[in-house]
Parts: C-alpha cells; sequence; structure tokens
C-alpha cells in the first residue's frame, strides 16, 4: 500500500508520470482495490469514533480518469458511454440489483446489499444490509454503513475534490427519510434517524432542542439522534426569514427495534404520519 500511495502521490504532484505504463498500472491497482473493498476513501480510527480521509486514494481516482478514454457500453436496448465501466457479477457478491440499479466499477457493495433503480458512484462503500431504494443515489467516496436504509429519492453527496475534504459519511444502522438531502462531507451516526425532506450542507444548523436551551452544531448529527425539518429566523437587508435548518427532537428509544418505520420512530415524538 505505501508503494501505491508513493506512486499517486508522485503523479498527483506530476502528471506527465502518467505517460508510464507502471503509474498507470498503479492507478487501476488502487481502483481495483477499492471496488474489493480491499482499500477505502476514508476509514475510522481504531475507536471507531472519528474518521480519516484518505486523501491519496481520492488522488488516484481523480487520475483515473485521464488515463482511460471514454467507451459505448451497451446493454440492448440501453447504452452509454463513459470512461468507468459499470459493475457487474452481483449474483457472486450476493447483491440483489433490480433494474435499473447502476453501480460504477471502483465502488464497493458488501454482501446482502439491496439496490432499487439507483446509483452508486466510484469511490462509495455501501455496507452489508443496506437498502439502497427508489432513485436514491451514492455520490463518489461516500461511506454508507452496514443496516443503513436510504429511503426513495435520498442524495448522498459525493466529494472528491477538494481532495482534502470528508467525504459523507453515514454510519451503521441509520435510517435516511425520503428525498433527504446529505451533501459536503456531513457525518450521520450510527442508528440515527432523519425524517423525509431533511437537507443537511456543511453550513446547515443542526439544533437539539431536547433541552431547556437550543445546542447548535453543523455538519454532524450524533448517534440514534431524531432529526426532522426546521427553520430558524435569521435577519436580512429586506427583513427577516425562516432558514432552513433541521432539529434534532429527541434519541431513539431502546425498544425501537433497528429495522423500524420512519413512521413508527416519530410518533414517539407525536410526529408520525
Amino acid at each position: 500500500m505505501e508503494e501505491l500511495k508513493e506512486l499517486a502521490e508522485a503523479a498527483w504532484a506530476d502528471r506527465t508520470l502518467l505517460q508510464k505504463d507502471e503509474v498507470r498500472k498503479g492507478i487501476d491497482q488502487i481502483v481495483a482495490l477499492l471496488d474489493k473493498g480491499e482499500l477505502r476513501c476514508a476509514t475510522p480510527d481504531a475507536n471507531g469514533e472519528n474518521w480519516i480521509v484518505n486523501e491519496w486514494v481520492k488522488k488516484a481516482i481523480i487520475l483515473y480518469f485521464p488515463i482511460h478514454e471514454m467507451e459505448t457500453i451497451e446493454c440492448n436496448p440501453f447504452e452509454w458511454h463513459d470512461k468507468v465501466p459499470l459493475k457487474h457479477g452481483y449474483a457472486e457478491m450476493g447483491v440483489r440489483a433490480v433494474p435499473h440499479a447502476v453501480a460504477r466499477y471502483g465502488s464497493h457493495i458488501e454482501k446482502g446489499v439491496v439496490m432499487m433503480p439507483s446509483f452508486v458512484n466510484i469511490g462509495a462503500y455501501v455496507g452489508s444490509g443496506t437498502m439502497v431504494d427508489t432513485w436514491a443515489t451514492v455520490g463518489s467516496c461516500a461511506q454508507i454503513g452496514r443496516g443503513v436504509h436510504l429511503s426513495g429519492g435520498v442524495g448522498v453527496g459525493g466529494v472528491l475534490e477538494p481532495v482534502q475534504a470528508a467525504p459523507v459519511i453515514i454510519e451503521d444502522h441509520a435510517f435516511i427519510g425520503s428525498r433527504c438531502i446529505i451533501v459536503e462531507g456531513c457525518h450521520i451516526g450510527r442508528e440515527a434517524v432523519l425524517a423525509a425532506g431533511c437537507v443537511l450542507t456543511g453550513s446547515t444548523k443542526i439544533i437539539d432542542v431536547t433541552g431547556s436551551e437550543p445546542v447548535i452544531t453543523k455538519g454532524y448529527v450524533p448517534p440514534r439522534s431524531v432529526v426532522i425539518p426546521g427553520s430558524y429566523m435569521k435577519k436580512f437587508p429586506a427583513g427577516e426569514f425562516a432558514t432552513a435548518a433541521t432539529l434534532i427532537i429527541g434519541r431513539r428509544k431502546e425498544s425501537t427495534d433497528k429495522k423500524t418505520s420512519l413512521n413508527e420512530c416519530l410518533r414517539d415524538y407525536n410526529l408520525g404520519a
């Protein structure tokens, strides 16, 4: 791995090295390791509390594109034109992929994942038992844990550049409601529940309203949090207006099964449909 890291760093600093066969083969090898799940764009530390961004891996993904030509990919009657091939061999991987589920080579999808018509980009990691529901998208380098439910239309952003930026991370057994948007390196803690329509960016206020005073953070939803869309008032030259935010309204109860529906969890807080 150290040799591959040095190769990627050298090619990143001097793109003329991409003309060498050994460098091109090294970049291809890095992406192949990503595809197999033997390498990741970000990894948790020994305590599992903090995530370390492997910048050199992201650099290798970016360098993968200039060393490959565009090719036509056909699956009659469908056709694509791209530099990255599609994943294949889902039966051998133990993955259920419903038409028109698409995952690009260089992403890793563990055994037991269910992909409804959806998209998983290069560099992403999807843990076992996760549901990628209809029209959900998992962006480049995003790290999705095990037993996660990405509901219909969820948009998980990709972060390839800047290379030092953390990708979106969704930890084990989180439940992400329909049409949620999670981008700009936001981190969703283990077993958190996001209600439909939550939008989380790097600058979105996450307001914990469970205590006597609001506690405001950004970019991180603590484990087992129950989160709903909200707003806060902000003054502008033209007046005071409501600005989008998300609200932590409670914690997932121990009695709530990991596979509970979102509505059941929200009913605990008198917010269910």
